[in-house]
């Protein structure tokens, strides 16, 4: 039986962590070691927008003793993965290049939605706990360093999921730069909490009624100590939580570090974590909490041993992302009913053209997106849509895609419609690979576009067939469709254009 060993590095805001791992088909993901180090990048980023050498090099040799802890494990192949203290460092790009100099080890800075995706992937290792949890409603409360991530599940569909500027470090940092007692710590830091959790509530909760919370991020580990049961619980009663958030409130740190047996650096970040998840359960009425006990490095093993086909899970994830955006879709009343179709026709289209466009799943998913999200700009404008949808999408987190594949979504949104700027987006991307991608997507998208340019649907039943260079495309519609072979003829130059192949519309014989 094939077994792999894998280690996971978080360089984290707070804290460093390596885990090894020993992956196999039969007895799945077994966690071998985990090492936690305290650095606190996090607290240099926050408060000054970059990180010290000191730290830097404080970074570098916890790493460099990581590296020895994976020789001795004899790991095959890890990955190391960095978050908010980095992602927002001015000095992000010199902090790296020092570690991959000093180190050996590449790290890639996650997109706070790669991160939080992740994390979402490390609970649905527990697939049997997480299956039935969010059978009901369910808000996953992921409170890190930088931010809180809250995402809501409904009928076990991902609703949404928003980031708000509340992580731990982050609460501490702002207070540090103000004049005030323990009490005055205590108000402000609850004022912080409740203005964002009120405005979440506000926007997305309405009269959604969510059962479970679960609770994950720097200091979740440590609830499962609260129901005061001699061995941890992994779920307490909202009760339970809010006995043991009274119990604290008033509280010193090294109190808390006490009472708890925690590390006091881990005590200095309890309180403002309790705070997110007391005001979650006030806003949502949950009733129960659920502690997995995950971490950023079991979501990263968890994406390794997926992507290596080690490990399954019966959970779609891509479907969360689909759901996601459909959400998005709908907050910008998009067009639900024209949305589908062209779905169903960009996809129709991208999967003929196969042989063609030489692209994958991935780019297929992206398109996929496109479609859902073209039509939101008209939300703002209905004179610059696809300007308007390119804005919408940029300042819009979809959860499991990264920055990058975002800034693909909403290029090919904006240029559904209009010229296509070739040069511009090759020096916005600066990746020749990248634009002739998204030249290939706008041409497939446009070609769908065209038709149901008056979203009335009429090309349900479709046949594509690659033909003598062309793409005839052959539908059985009874229906005028003489807007839609008007401006199919536009449409088709570019994919010409970009493919060499003629698009062909055509109605079926004897219809």
């Amino acid at each position: 039986m094939a077994v792999t060993t894998f280690a996971a590095i978080d360089v984290g805001s707070y804290d460093l962590q390596l885990a090894i791992y020993q992956i196999s088909p039969k007895n799945g993901i077994q966690c071998l070691n985990h090492v936690r180090k305290t650095v606190g990048a996090g607290t240099d980023t926050y408060a000054e927008g970059k990180i010290s050498y000191p730290l830097i090099d404080a970074m570098c040799g916890i790493l460099l003793d990581f590296t020895e802890i994976m020789n001795e494990y004899q790991v095959k192949d890890y990955r190391a993965y960095a978050t908010s203290a980095l992602r927002e460092a001015e000095n992000s790009q010199l902090v790296l290049d020092q570690i991959k100099v000093r180190t050996g080890i590449p790290v890639k800075i996650l997109s706070n939605s790669e991160q939080r995706f992740l994390c979402y992937k490390a609970i649905a290792i527990k697939e049997n706990e997480f299956q039935k949890i969010i059978k009901k409603g369910t808000a996953i409360v992921d409170v890190g360093s930088g931010s809180t991530q809250l995402s809501l599940f409904d009928k076990d569909a991902l609703v949404t999921t928003q980031y708000l500027q509340l992580g731990a470090v982050r609460i501490r940092e702002i207070l540090g730069h103000l004049d005030h007692d323990d009490y005055d710590t205590r108000t402000l830091i609850q004022e912080l909490v409740d203005n964002d959790i009120d405005t979440f509530r506000k926007m997305f909760l309405k009269d959604r009624e969510i059962k479970n919370i679960i609770a994950t991020g720097i200091c979740a580990l440590y609830l499962n100590r609260v129901s005061g049961q001699e061995q941890p619980a992994d779920k307490i009663t909202a009760q339970e939580f809010m006995d043991f958030y009274a119990r604290i409130e008033r509280m010193d740190y090294e109190q808390i570090a006490l009472d708890m047996d925690i590390p006091i650096e881990h005590a200095y970040l309890m309180k403002p974590s309790a705070m997110v998840y007391r005001k979650m359960i006030e806003v949502t009425g949950a009733e129960l909490l659920w502690i997995p006990g995950v971490n950023l490095c079991d979501g990263i093993v968890a994406e390794y041993g997926e992507q290596k086909r080690l490990v399954r899970f019966t959970h779609d994830f891509t479907e969360d992302i689909l759901v996601a955006a459909r959400n998005i879709s709908k907050r910008y009343m998009g067009n639900k009913k024209h949305n589908q179709s062209l779905e169903k026709l960009v996809l129709n289209i991208f999967d003929s053209m196969k042989k063609y466009h030489g692209l994958g799943k991935r780019e297929r998913l992206l398109l996929q997106l496109s479609a859902i999200l073209h039509d939101c700009g008209k939300y703002i404008s209905m004179r610059e849509p696809a300007e308007s949808s390119y804005h919408i999408v940029m300042a819009t987190e979809i959860i499991g895609i990264s920055h990058s594949e975002r800034e693909i979504v909403a290029y090919i949104v904006k240029y559904n419609t209009g010229r296509y700027e070739y040069e511009k987006i090759m020096n916005e991307v600066r990746n020749q690979e990248t634009s002739i991608m998204i030249a290939k997507l706008v041409a497939i998208m446009r070609v769908g576009n065209a038709m149901d340019r008056s979203h009335k649907q009429k090309f349900d039943n479709v046949k594509i067939v690659l033909k003598d260079q062309k793409l005839v495309i052959t539908t059985d519609t009874a229906e005028d469709i003489s807007l839609e072979q008007g401006l199919f003829e536009k449409k088709a130059d570019f994919f010409e254009e970009v493919y060499g192949i003629r698009p062909v519309l055509k109605r079926r014989k004897g219809v």
